[in-house]
């Protein structure tokens, strides 16, 4: 079973500063082809700012995206991985907190994020791993098997 860290190897991180205005944050977010960000103040983990935050709390209320920072309309309450932990553990936190991205933490350090497309993602290969396996189990015919079988027949 695969763990937060395996997935995110070699990712990079892509995080925002609770200070840039929602523009600047959407266009960010868009270059990186990411639905949501970690939003950070200086080193630290403050926020998350997703798809969601721009047409609920940005769009919806008419306020202009030029001028409202991100810190204002971000996600404060925050539900995090921690890096050793497993993939299933993690789409369990985002089932209840119906939540759509993890960031990932690493000794109260920020070291990615995940979405609910890549553990989903794992999931499916996993159950297909699974499948293939009892697959080949349930047709395969032990050595000498078919041997014994021709020998008992009358």
């Amino acid at each position: 079973m695969k763990t937060i860290n395996e997935i995110l190897q070699e990712r990079p991180i892509y995080s925002v500063n609770r200070d840039q205005t929602v523009i600047e944050t959407v266009r960010y977010m868009a270059e990186k082809n990411v639905g949501a960000v970690p939003v950070m103040k200086e080193n630290r983990l403050v926020g998350v700012f997703s798809e969601r935050d721009v047409i609920k709390r940005v769009v919806a209320r008419g306020l202009d995206p030029a001028k409202v920072i991100v810190g204002e309309v971000m996600t404060t309450k925050l539900v995090v991985a921690e890096a050793d932990e497993h993939y299933e553990s993690c789409l369990s936190k985002m089932r209840q907190a119906h939540c759509r991205h993890l960031p990932v933490v690493q000794e109260d350090r920020l070291i990615g994020m995940v979405s609910l497309r890549d553990l989903l993602m794992i999931d499916l290969d996993e159950k297909e791993r699974n499948l293939e396996y009892l697959q080949s189990y349930i047709y395969m015919v032990p050595p000498g098997t078919a041997k014994k079988y021709e020998e008992q027949k009358p």
